[in-house]
């Protein structure tokens, strides 16, 4: 089962004016990347992972937004709550993607039929479209997934896998990136029809195991097992500058609000961390981390000065920074103990109440002052990067005063 763009989707239960529009979910800069997009963009050649700079000159009259994670993983969550609630067994194999595997369910009343009505329910209960394919393993359900978009259902049967698999195109099959696609497409291989009847040597000689692997997708055959869904062990944070910069007072502010989100999902979902580590990418694209154990802990105010504390331990060479990030990791399931030579009433109630109001009114309801500096510095210079510098009449009459005083002179 996949959410059809689900990024976008989510955005227009919230902005019924998206309807029918070209909408790119991702970064508002031009370093930016598409994190999504609609299919009214996709038809001018934008996809997923394209810089945001080539699908805004291949789409100039789309809706850019820069997209919100809290919305996306609530959304996420909703439809794995309904998944877990009818599947005898799920794997969440992405925020929008989850395989099912409902062995024996045809005993009942037929494995399409609880398919069908499972899918029905997810979208009268979230309002989101998501399409499904129900086949004998992973490989061919997401293919026909695929087919099945956007927002349809489909059964494959164990006798319609290859005639379903064959004339479909080698870029279909998991697996297959750029590299492999252009290799196999030199050798004059374009469908999975081919390539399935391919030896299975020849392959393996060409591409390694991987080879072995994609021969026995093209045929249809995929042994691996819906594994059970289990929760993360981590949790991280990352931000790519519009500019490479070296305001250390920046990039502190940045990592404390970072650090500040992080910690209100670790205490929202009652996990507590005992690993944090910051990284940081030079404008070289060095990238460098480091890392330090602490004690089991949800409260900002503990792991703030911890994020601060690498940060200058890592920052040694003076360079402009592209990137930097943080993440705890050895998560566990548990709430926060208190310190009781360190932590109060006064800070727990503190702790309480903050969140209360977080839970009520969203994650941004309250945050730090730094945190909200820093947010409307970024989105100023997104406003002003987005901006097509026009001269406003005051400026062209000043241009032209330097014009007549021959002096040289630069503008946008």
């Amino acid at each position: 089962m996949d959410l059809d763009t689900f990024f976008v989707s989510v955005e227009r239960l919230g902005n019924s004016k998206l309807e029918g529009k070209p909408v790119i979910i991702g970064g508002m800069s031009d370093r930016g990347v598409v994190s999504s997009c609609s299919y009214e963009a996709r038809q001018f050649g934008v996809h997923s992972a394209m810089p945001m700079k080539m699908a805004r000159s291949l789409c100039s009259e789309a809706i850019v937004i820069r997209g919100d994670m809290d919305a996306y993983s609530k959304y996420s969550r909703m439809v794995t709550d309904v998944i877990a609630d009818q599947a005898p067994v799920y794997e969440k194999a992405s925020i929008d993607e989850h395989y099912l595997d409902i062995t024996g369910m045809d005993r009942f009343f037929g494995c399409m039929q609880w398919t069908s009505e499972l899918r029905q329910r997810i979208m009268r209960e979230t309002g989101l479209p998501i399409s499904c394919g129900l086949s004998v393993n992973k490989t061919v359900s997401k293919i026909a997934t695929g087919e099945a978009k956007p927002n349809g259902e489909i059964e494959i049967p164990d006798s319609g896998v290859k005639p379903f698999l064959s004339p479909l195109s080698i870029r279909k099959i998991p697996m297959i990136g750029n590299k492999t696609f252009h290799l196999l497409r030199s050798m004059g291989i374009g469908t999975i029809g081919t390539l399935g009847e391919i030896p299975i040597e020849m392959m393996e000689s060409l591409l390694g195991k991987n080879g072995m692997v994609i021969w026995k997708k093209a045929n249809g055959i995929d042994p691996s097992p819906v594994i059970q869904y289990s929760e993360r062990k981590s949790i991280g944070s990352e931000r790519t500058f519009h500019r490479d910069t070296m305001d250390v007072a920046g990039l502190r502010d940045l990592l404390t609000s970072m650090v500040e989100k992080l910690a209100f999902q670790l205490r929202k979902e009652e996990k507590l961390v005992s690993i944090v580590t910051v990284k940081i990418r030079y404008s070289n694209f060095d990238t460098h981390t480091l890392q330090k154990r602490v004690p089991y802990t949800s409260f900002d105010h503990v792991l703030m000065p911890m994020a601060r504390e690498l940060f200058d331990r890592l920052y040694q060479r003076r360079m402009l920074i592209r990137l930097v990030g943080v993440r705890f990791s050895g998560l566990i399931r548990g709430t926060q103990q208190l310190n009781l030579f360190e932590d109060t009433s006064e800070m727990v109630h503190l702790y309480l109440a903050v969140d209360r109001m977080r839970k009520r009114f969203g994650a941004d309801a309250l945050q730090r002052a730094s945190g909200i500096q820093l947010r409307e510095l970024e989105a100023r210079q997104a406003e002003n990067e987005q901006q097509k510098a026009i001269p406003s009449p005051e400026s062209r009459q000043e241009v032209d005063k330097l014009k007549n005083r021959r002096y040289r002179y630069w503008y946008r």
